[in-house]
């Protein structure tokens, strides 16, 4: 694949503190692949100095800002990135300087050696807490489940991408997506590399536990109708636990008399309590998808570019 031409998709929000050295650090990488290439960062409603910077880099020609008129998230945020790339291989990389930069040489090099359509990585030693490994676990498992993709590590956003692939997922529109899944939906030839990680090099995560939360249920509800299922299966073994219970206390007060079932009462509080609150919840999950279904049907974009900067 000679004379590849090449794209970095870098969504930013309030990443001030990492901007610099980011990009200080990715220029050589890149300019030393020996060839065309264009680095696309997009601002994601930052309220720091990001933009003002971001602003700077543009006197690089191979520079381009996406401002967004509002925070969108990071997902919608890299869309609009692809939205305005006509690279072959697009790469996607956080601004926080986790995943070092210099590993685009080999997403690149993996990427023409093979000729694959997606090629992913696994955080080798990674340096985030507990609490984020753990639910970054779980949303591993759910997604190889969901997606029949047996990838390790769905989490990190050091991915390549054909182009053909990313066209594709611009066409969908989703509201609500997790875009390291949605490729798998247009990817015949998929495969992970390690990386290394590191500490983030300064500012805050913008990933708090709630954002992971709800990550996870956008992998599920976008992909799979599983928790639909799992209600309806759920209700469906409380009501003949339900009717067996119900027996049981039929058969004891007969056995046991009036004042037996009298002094059972506590348990049938109890019981009631426990559909009570499955109901809640199974009604809760079905909002949630109504609530999707109806941000769909309104069809609001996914996002607004207010101007590219860049030449």
């Amino acid at each position: 694949m000679p004379n590849v031409r090449l794209a970095v998709v870098i969504p930013v929000y309030n990443e001030e503190a990492n901007l610099p050295l980011l990009m200080q650090r990715l220029l050589p990488v890149m300019q030393g692949l020996g060839k065309s290439f264009e680095i696309i960062l997009i601002d994601d409603g930052s309220r720091d100095n990001s933009l003002e910077i971001l602003k700077g880099f543009t006197r690089n020609s191979e520079v381009k800002i996406v401002e967004l008129t509002r925070n969108y998230g990071q997902h919608a945020a890299i869309m609009a990135g692809f939205s305005i790339t006509k690279a072959d291989i697009v790469i996607t990389i956080d601004a926080d300087l986790q995943n070092p930069p210099e590993e685009i040489t080999n997403l690149v090099r993996v990427m023409e050696e093979g000729n694959y359509d997606v090629v992913g990585t696994i955080r080798k030693g990674r340096k985030d807490s507990f609490l984020r490994i753990l639910p970054s676990k779980i949303v591993n498992m759910v997604a190889r489940k969901i997606t029949g993709v047996s990838m390790r590590d769905w989490g990190c956003m050091l991915r390549a991408y054909k182009l053909s692939v990313v066209q594709r997922m611009i066409q969908c529109h989703e509201h609500a997506t997790f875009i390291p899944a949605l490729a798998t939906v247009f990817a015949k030839h998929v495969t992970e590399i390690e990386v290394a990680h590191e500490e983030r090099h300064g500012g805050k995560s913008n990933y708090p536990l709630r954002k992971l939360i709800n990550l996870q249920f956008d992998l599920v509800a976008s992909f799979s109708d599983l928790p639909m299922k799992l209600i309806m299966y759920g209700g469906i073994l409380m009501s003949l636990l339900g009717v067996c219970f119900g027996t049981f206390l039929a058969i004891a007060r007969l056995a046991y008399g009036a004042r037996w079932a009298a002094e059972g009462i506590f348990t049938l509080f109890a019981v009631l309590f426990v559909f009570v609150g499955l109901q809640f919840f199974a009604l809760g999950v079905i909002g949630e998808y109504i609530g999707r279904i109806y941000r769909e049907v309104r069809k609001r974009p996914e996002y607004v570019i207010e101007k590219v900067h860049g030449k």
